[in-house]
């Protein structure tokens, strides 16, 4: 735990000393506060809640985990220093599990300094808390997903841009996968939407808590952090 610890702080002192995480977030704040602004505009008001906010913010984490992860494995090979760190009395495991907390300590930043959005609505309006409370839930548990992913696609490059392709590549596959459910037949039409990592989200945003989805995402979360372990320990063998 000591050295998860380790490296988990040094992870987030990382992003915190590069402009990169101010610019995610910035980013990140300015389209969404758009859409929350237009969405309510576009209702007059009347419907007080935080649908706007959430049809961007999820297309925003599935590019931002992406971007997020990029370095983390890819930018030590190519400064070098990954190979100090492989050689370091670590486990992989807990490489796997302290760079991705720090990325996921990142990610929770960026979504807390949301909840001004909901702040304004308690103070003009009587939004459903607690649909607003699992929305937020959900969003989390999609953002571990994906930056799991981000992550796997990070060890498999030494170039920045190759993984955040790849990893980019891999969650818009799985956020649209359900698009195909109409060209499957028998067992596969009901198998590939809940393989969909939107599938899943949808019901946070209604309010309703799924053991099902919660254990989807954390079922995809544990895997490809688990592949990016099997990735490391096939690079420190070659």
């Amino acid at each position: 735990m000591k050295n998860i610890g380790i490296i988990s702080r040094k992870e987030l002192g990382s992003y915190l000393t590069s402009p990169m995480a101010y610019v995610v977030t910035a980013i990140f704040l300015a389209l969404s506060g758009t859409f929350f602004s237009t969405y309510l505009a576009a209702t007059s008001f009347e419907d007080t809640s935080i649908r706007g906010f959430l049809d961007a913010a999820q297309i925003l984490i599935l590019l931002f985990a992406a971007i997020l992860t990029m370095r983390l494995v890819a930018e030590e090979k190519k400064t070098g220093t990954w190979e100090l760190l492989l050689t370091a009395p670590v486990r992989d495991v807990e490489i796997v599990v302290g760079k991705f907390l720090g990325s996921l300590a990142v990610l929770t930043g960026m979504l807390v300094t949301t909840l001004y959005f909901p702040f304004l609505l308690v103070l003009f309006g009587d939004p459903d808390l607690g649909t607003i409370g699992t929305s937020y839930l959900g969003l989390f548990l999609l953002g571990s997903a994906c930056l799991s992913i981000g992550f796997f696609a990070s060890t498999l490059s030494s170039n920045q841009i190759v993984s955040a392709v790849v990893g980019g590549g891999i969650l818009f596959g799985l956020w649209f996968l359900g698009a195909v459910e109409s060209f499957a037949t028998g067992a596969l039409k009901e198998l590939i939407p809940f393989l969909s990592l939107s599938h899943h989200f949808t019901d946070f945003t209604r309010g309703i808590v799924d053991t099902r989805s919660i254990v989807y995402y954390l079922s995809v979360t544990a895997l490809f952090l688990f592949l990016s372990r099997g990735s490391i320990q096939t690079a420190r063998w070659r």
